[in-house]
């Protein structure tokens, strides 16, 4: 493995018909949602750093979509599309088309939003961020808690335990017809407790025939007696959003005029996620721990590609049930041993079809046609057994674990096979560009070790590091969603090998993480400029990450977090005549900066000043076209009335800069842009229940 060569600085119903217990006196349980350990309580010291975003800087934030919080994250470089669209980034190169989905796990309390192999790119719209208590980060492929879609990391929504008893209701009132209404409220018991989370949102949006209509709610419940609590969960989302779409030509995100307009006034995304879970976590005698989750999903999506040729619609639903367990197991005061499997059983389905006859040249009029280009179905079964054995010693503390994975598809094709039309004749220039496989079972099976440690080296400092190698078995898009003449056995599990190393510590008035990494994949499946999908490529990420708060003084504080990295292409492929081994790959900016700047006015009024940096990169694998990049100054204000009344103000974009949320190039269009907001205020109002 290469190091890095430049651095330059229980079920929901079941849980409610136990209500009956909550007269029985229980033992107080500190309850501690973590993203290391899925154990009550338990708080896994790991040779990786576990990012996180606070309920109080989410709450000052208040974002209008969640890619916002995760500029506050070293590493993560996720791109605002339309609406409540996005790209995701984590230690990567913005993720799009074929192989990006599922670089990233997307989770809500641990659970993953969508199945192993039915990613969504968008799915973090689904998990309810709104109401976030916390949002946890976690980077690289470091634990063995997770598998499959998990090799860039993991993005963890908290979601509040609101059977607590506390509430609160929320305004927000925006730019551009932005309103945003939040509730929380609850009933402790004493041993049991009831909730609910609900969020409102409404956006006309800054361009023409965008809009977004989104409603969330969680339901929460909870029982507790002795040394046992299941705490059980409803989580219901609707997204009802009309898209506007790229506007294309050089810099035409600078043009006032064509940052309003809208080319695809017919795009839009209707989806629907409903999720029931149920956490059962017990202690027993000698301190060893015990967590069980099972858990139903079922989603259903429709929406118009419109960043695609022929701009076709896209209809997939999936519904499945799963299981995420661990037991931790004391052996001595230095030697603790994880154990536990997670299993999942998803039936999925999708059709992708086309009104009209595709614009552009003959080449894609005659290789896109019109009617149906795939109708398929695809059963898939997840097992995964894992262990971590842990050993804690004075200043040392080691863990070694694994992960096997089998990933299981069965394939039924519902149209004909082949390069061929949905009547059956053929398209020119070879066949047409879409190509449907014959039904198949297709198997993947990966193991991936771990190794972390983390060393005291003073009462302030601790040194860290790992080597880990985190895989991704092919969604099922990518296998039986084919173009040209791909092939499934073509196709193999992306794998990842990780090294990592860092210190992190605290200061007389702060604290502060920096950590250099390396990962090298191999058997990458990613998309071209020409929206071809190219297989078994291989890349390289390498970068150094620097996260501190610092006060300067009784009223001033300092948060930082910030990146430099590169990420190249290390294989032989020749696109636009170019042999790309060696470039950077395409929206991969290789400096990221947020700064904030807090400032105390008062005991009750707290001011903020953002600054967010994002360099230039280039848009197309061949390097032969860029985005100069951006800077953003951002402001807030909160005034906290009294006890039960908080205010804020919000102005984003200070400067009224002209600049792009997302670049991109295609030899079909060329230079093309989601433009960013200008100048937009937020007001909002909070209210303790």
């Amino acid at each position: 493995m290469r190091l890095p060569s430049l651095f330059p600085m229980s079920l929901f119903t079941a849980s409610l018909l136990t209500t009956m217990a909550a007269a029985q006196e229980a033992n107080e349980i500190e309850r501690i949602e973590t993203t290391s350990s899925r154990i009550q309580g338990q708080i896994t010291a790991t040779g990786y750093a576990v990012s996180s975003i606070s309920e109080e800087t989410l709450s000052m934030l208040s974002f209008q979509h969640i890619q916002e919080s995760l500029n506050y994250i070293a590493g993560a470089g996720v791109q605002r599309g339309n609406g409540q669209e996005y790209l995701p980034a984590l230690r990567s190169p913005v993720l799009t088309g074929a192989g990006a989905c599922g670089g990233i796990l997307a989770a809500e309390d641990g659970i993953p939003l969508r199945a192993a192999g039915f990613c969504n790119i968008n799915e973090l719209f689904e998990a309810h961020g709104e109401v976030a208590e916390r949002i946890d980060v976690v980077k690289g492929p470091a634990s063995a808690l997770y598998g499959s879609n998990a090799i860039h990391g993991v993005i963890n929504v908290i979601t509040p335990d609101t059977t607590q008893g506390t509430g609160q209701l929320a305004l927000d009132y925006g730019s551009y017809g932005f309103h945003r209404a939040k509730l929380q409220q609850g009933k402790d018991f004493g041993s049991s407790g009831v909730g609910i989370a609900a969020s409102l949102t409404r956006d006309t949006g800054y361009r023409n025939d965008e809009g977004v209509d989104q409603e969330k709610v969680s339901l929460r419940h909870r029982i507790e007696w002795d040394s046992t609590v299941i705490t059980s969960g409803l989580t219901y989302t609707h997204l009802d959003q009309e898209t506007a779409g790229y506007i294309e030509g050089f810099e035409s995100y600078k043009s006032t005029e064509l940052a309003r307009s809208n080319p695809n006034p017919e795009a839009f995304r209707n989806a629907k996620s409903l999720r029931i879970w149920s956490k059962f976590n017990t202690s027993f005698d000698g301190g060893h721990g015990l967590s069980i989750t099972p858990y139903l999903r079922n989603q259903d999506m429709r929406f118009r590609m419109h960043f695609l040729p022929g701009k076709p619609l896209e209809e997939n639903a999936q519904k499945g049930v799963g299981v995420l367990s661990q037991f931790n197991y004391i052996v001595n005061d230095y030697v603790s041993l994880d154990l536990g499997i997670d299993a999942e059983y998803t039936e999925g389905e999708l059709v992708q079809s086309q009104q009209g006859a595709t614009e552009g040249s003959a080449f894609l009029v005659e290789t896109i046609p019109s009617g149906k280009h795939y109708d398929y179905d695809v059963d898939a079964a997840l097992i995964a057994p894992f262990f971590a054995l842990n050993w804690q010693h004075e200043k040392w503390d080691v863990s070694f674990g694994g992960r096997f994975e089998s990933m299981q598809y069965d394939y039924t094709n519902n149209m004909n096979v082949g390069r061929v039309r949905e009547d059956g004749t053929q398209c020119g220039f070879g066949g047409c560009r879409y190509s449907r496989p014959a039904d198949s079972s297709n198997d993947f099976d990966s193991f991936s070790p771990k190794l972390s440690l983390r060393y005291q080296l003073s009462g302030s400092t601790q040194l860290f590091g790992g080597l880990a190698r985190g895989y991704r078995a092919p969604q099922a898009t990518e296998l039986y969603r084919l173009q040209r003449a791909q092939e499934v056995t073509d196709l193999d599990s992306v794998t990842a090998d990780n090294i990592e190393v860092g210190i992190t510590g605290t200061t007389d008035r702060g604290s502060y993480t920096l950590s250099f990494y390396s990962l090298e994949k191999d058997n990458v499946i990613y998309r071209d400029s020409n929206f071809f999908n190219v297989s078994n490529g291989e890349t390289w990420h390498r970068g150094v990450e620097l996260s501190f708060n610092q006060k300067i003084s009784d009223v001033l504080r300092v948060d930082f977090a910030g990146t430099y990295a590169r990420h190249t292409y290390e294989h032989s492929q020749i696109t636009g005549e170019l042999d790309i081994k060696g470039n950077d790959m395409d929206t991969a900016p290789k400096v990221q900066l947020n700064t904030r700047l807090n400032y105390d006015v008062t005991r009750n009024i707290q001011a903020q000043i953002e600054w967010q940096h994002v360099a230039s990169y280039y848009t197309d694998a061949e390097n032969l076209n860029e985005y100069d990049g951006h800077d953003l100054v951002h402001a807030r204000v909160r005034f906290n009335v009294n006890n039960d009344i908080t205010l804020h103000a919000r102005i984003n974009n200070v400067f009224d800069t002209k600049y792009a949320e997302r670049a991109d190039f295609t030899s079909f269009t060329g230079p093309r842009y989601f433009p960013g907001r200008p100048r937009n205020f937020m007001l909002s109002a909070t209210f303790a229940l």
